[in-house]
């Protein structure tokens, strides 16, 4: 995607991690659902939107993809790819000197696609919502590819993965939980965290948290310290994906919210970091980022 202003704007921090403004959108664009079955599967793929190149790889198109972001990591395969730029740079020439045809890119990038449409190059315009948008995507590039059978196999994958995270805490009582996706290094300062809609809203929901800011239906939420008193949750779980690790050790981060001691998550030690592109890519790993929330909070169910 998943930076989640997160799950309603993109703030500039989204310069070094563009998957994160998945969580930004707020409805899933797929410009070659209707006509994909009509065309050619795609051959040579640009993908600048790392939780799609996960995507293709996980349906057996990673042979397909001939080029991919600054920020692609995921799988090891993508590594000895050329590099496109990104959300904010791609590199429109470069791309059009791989001849693609098919490149997928973020829904907000309007001036590369006036740029591909007059080169006569395919777009996957991409903009990221929650889960039902997952599937979609992983549909729609089946066709697009020529790999639906795999596609419906991830998919169907994903849906039973998911059922039996649900299946696992079923019954459980469901901690209030406050889902953090970003705030400044050793500060309070900065903090975005998930509202009641998008991806991570609902991955919390099948691992069996409520979350706090549920009713507010926006991707993120920016809140003050005073609401975050006033929400008062049981539980603290920040994600960060892997290329924002900051310096700060664990410990260190963890004695920031000192600040708020009368939040009933400081007060009994149940802040959690959950390091790791799963926690906040929506792609094949999905599920394995949904059971991490779900360990963290009901570690007796597994």
């Amino acid at each position: 995607m998943l930076t989640p202003t997160g799950p309603g704007g993109t703030r500039a921090r989204s310069r070094s991690s563009p998957w994160l403004v998945v969580v930004t959108g707020v409805a899933i664009v797929l410009a070659l659902a209707l006509v994909a079955a009509a065309q050619a599967p795609a051959t040579r793929i640009v993908s600048i939107v790392p939780a799609v190149t996960e995507i293709l790889f996980a349906i057996g198109a990673g042979p397909q993809v001939v080029a991919v972001s600054s920020y692609d990591d995921f799988p090891p395969a993508v590594k000895p790819l050329p590099r496109v730029g990104a959300l904010l740079d791609p590199d429109v020439e470069r791309i059009l000197t791989l001849r693609p045809d098919l490149v997928v890119s973020y829904g907000s990038q309007s001036d590369l696609h006036v740029q591909l449409d007059r080169a006569r190059v395919r777009v996957f315009s991409y903009r990221h919502a929650g889960l039902a948008g997952l599937f979609e995507t992983i549909g729609a590039l089946g066709a697009a590819t020529g790999r639906q059978t795999e596609a419906e196999h991830l998919a169907r994958s994903l849906r039973g993965q998911l059922d039996a995270i649900r299946a696992r805490v079923r019954g459980r009582r469901r901690p209030r939980t406050l889902l953090v996706f970003e705030r400044d290094p050793m500060s309070l300062r900065g903090l975005y965290a998930s509202g009641g809609r998008g991806f991570l809203h609902e991955m919390l929901e099948i691992a069996g948290g409520d979350n706090v800011f549920a009713d507010v239906l926006r991707e993120s939420v920016q809140p003050s310290q005073e609401t975050l008193l006033t929400r008062a949750p049981d539980v603290i779980i920040e994600v960060r994906g892997t290329s924002l690790l900051g310096g700060a050790g664990t410990a260190s981060e963890r004695n920031v919210w000192a600040a708020l001691e009368s939040l009933p998550a400081v007060r009994n030690g149940r802040i959690h970091f959950l390091a790791g592109d799963h926690t906040v890519v929506p792609g094949p790993r999905v599920a394995q980022g949904t059971e991490a929330f779900a360990r963290t909070l009901h570690p007796e169910a597994f």
